[in-house]
């Protein structure tokens, strides 16, 4: 049991002791650096149950503490916060009893919780992943490594949207520009090469609008009626009704794009358990909406389309089938959670990765499967995120202007190396040793740059500034990592032993403090579904790490004691600090 929660029953019953009274919870902060102490008890809380003067019941409180609880050794109390200095003694307890424990913090799946699937990517098969796509797979990685750390049983999915005119369009334009040319001969990833021909398509559609504008005929009217656009509409006809021909392609192509991403899903360090591919799913939900309007859950208007009404919920009401029998994408989204059930029995809950502008969409699905009866409803949630812009604008794919992964990771990998170089602290690496070390530090800082910071607030991001070894960012506690590793190589002593009795110095305690924290950290993170609280605990623990080493002799220290437990807590930070990363999906070097 932490500290934490033996002083919270501790202090309840002291109050029931001392006023005959009985509180439901305690609110406890860790104490401020100005004060003396380690853990503060606000009393203002209590105020609405016991009456009376707030220091005088904090000092009455910490008396009963520090005389019933072994572990404060003192306390002292500042205008309504009962600050308790703890013993050295728990503090050493609590290190050796983590010390020896492989990923500390880390909760096993014992079914219990349940399983959750998590979905992320889901990227359109007619261009490469980008920028935007990069943020989504970091957080919904992220998300599902902390989940699992947190004791769930997770599910990695993605649905690919490798159906519809936008496919179609890059599909018609290699037909009518491409002469045959496949990712082997062009020297091209396959997603790029599909990509060339979606920004082709716009090009020549562009230009048609334009000649029959020049021509007379009205703006509106030339969209709707450029032959290219047209065509496309033919061929996504065509591909719905089972065409040989059209199929064959598209299967060619998506081929093509699958194998691109594939790629960059393995540099990204990003994987999956279970694929869904639109093509599949959408004509799912059709039959749900069916027994949904037998069940007064949709209703049909006089054209034939249904609806719901949430308009008793403050939304409005929604279409879920069109006049013509037709989905749309609502339909599909119900039919595919359902079936992710069926395909997975043991999920409970499930966890949806998609940019804000999404979000009214999720809240109506999620209104929508509760009020079709699913108990798992409950459990679902939308993890929203806002836009990355780069410090040169925004990203259009239709026009080519969108910043390819690809191309991202390898500014960041080249920028990685011409700073580590310029920094000049590479002597005995060899030359793959560097690309090594380049590749961990550039997407390393790629990730913690998008990862520290709330998921719901926009980002522009900086390649350049994430590439800091000062400050919070990636390569920062990287550095710090290594640099603990460095330690334990100088460590030319034995260093296993327990040390049963010590008297901490006051940066070995609050070193001590802050792994106490990373089991919470990690709870917070899965309950919030955000990467940055685990981002930002890293970032603190380095902080504390490195003011101790700077301030306190680790294998000059004059006594053997001190000697051994000062490198067993580096090497336990360093553990920390690794399996925290891990979370993020970052790599973290022996050596740099």
């Amino acid at each position: 049991m932490q500290i934490q929660d033996v002083l919270e029953q501790k202090v309840i019953q002291a109050v029931t002791a001392l006023y005959g009274k009985e509180l439901d919870r305690v609110e406890l902060q860790d104490t401020r650096k100005e004060f003396q102490g380690d853990i503060t008890v606000v009393i203002f809380p209590m105020l609405r149950i016991l009456k009376g003067n707030p220091q005088k019941i904090g000092e009455e409180i910490g008396d009963y503490l520090k005389s019933n609880v072994d572990e404060v050794a003192d306390f002292n109390v500042i205008k309504g916060f009962l600050n308790l200095v703890i013993t050295d003694g728990y503090y050493l307890g609590f290190f050796n009893s983590i010390r020896k424990v492989s990923h500390y913090g880390y909760t096993k799946d014992t079914g219990e919780k349940g399983a959750v699937m998590v979905e992320y990517s889901s990227p359109n098969t007619n261009k490469p992943i980008h920028l935007g796509h990069i943020r989504n797979n970091l957080l919904g990685y992220s998300v599902s490594e902390i989940l699992k750390a947190h004791g769930h049983k997770v599910y990695k999915t993605q649905v690919i949207n490798d159906r519809g005119i936008h496919i179609c369009k890059s599909m018609l334009a290699w037909q009518k520009f491409g002469d045959g040319e496949t990712p082997e001969s062009a020297g091209l990833k396959g997603d790029k090469l599909v990509g060339n021909y979606y920004v082709a398509f716009d090009k020549e559609y562009k230009k048609q609008v334009a000649e029959r504008i020049e021509s007379g005929i009205e703006k509106e009217k030339a969209e709707k009626e450029a032959p290219i656009l047209l065509e496309a509409q033919e061929m996504l006809r065509k591909w719905e009704a089972g065409d040989t021909e059209t199929v064959a392609l598209w299967s060619k192509m998506n081929g093509w794009v699958y194998k691109g991403f594939d790629e960059t899903y393995e540099r990204l360090g990003v994987d999956f358990d279970a694929l869904y591919y639109e093509s599949q799913t959408y004509l799912l939900g059709k039959d749900v909406v069916e027994r949904g309007l037998n069940e007064g859950v949709f209703f049909k208007k006089p054209d034939g389309s249904v609806w719901i009404d949430l308009s008793e919920e403050g939304l409005d009401e929604k279409l879920v089938l069109r006049a013509d029998g037709t989905a749309v994408y609502m339909t599909q989204d119900i039919g595919t959670a359902i079936q992710r059930v069926k395909d997975f029995p043991d999920i409970n809950g499930m966890v949806y990765t998609v940019g804000n502008e999404q979000d009214y969409h999720f809240k109506v699905l999620f209104l929508i499967l509760k009020k079709l009866g699913y108990e798992w409803a409950d459990n679902l949630y939308h993890l929203s995120y806002g836009m990355v812009d780069l410090p040169t604008g925004k990203m259009k794919s239709r026009e080519g202007t969108v910043v390819d992964a690809d191309d991202l990771i390898d500014e960041m990998i080249d920028t990685a190396g011409s700073i580590s170089s310029e920094l000049g602290k590479l002597e005995g690496f060899s030359e793959d040793e560097k690309k090594t070390l380049y590749h961990t530090i550039g997407l390393g800082a790629l990730k913690y740059y998008i990862l520290k910071v709330d998921p719901r607030k926009r980002i522009l991001f900086d390649p350049k500034e994430s590439i800091d070894f000062q400050g919070n960012t990636g390569p920062f506690i990287q550095y710090t990592h290594a640099r603990i590793q460095s330690i334990l190589r100088k460590a030319d002593f034995e260093y296993e032993k327990e040390i049963a009795s010590y008297e901490l110095a006051e940066r070995e305690k609050e070193l001590v403090k802050k792994l106490e924290g990373f089991p919470e950290a990690i709870a917070q993170a899965a309950e919030a579904y955000s990467p940055a609280l685990i981002a930002n605990y890293c970032y603190d623990l380095v902080k504390e790490f490195n003011s101790f080493y700077q301030n306190i002799s680790i294998l000059g220290a004059e006594k053997e004691n001190e000697r051994i437990f000062r490198v067993q807590l580096a090497q336990k930070v360093a553990e920390v600090i690794s399996d925290g990363m891990k979370l993020l999906g970052i790599n973290v070097p022996d050596r740099m």
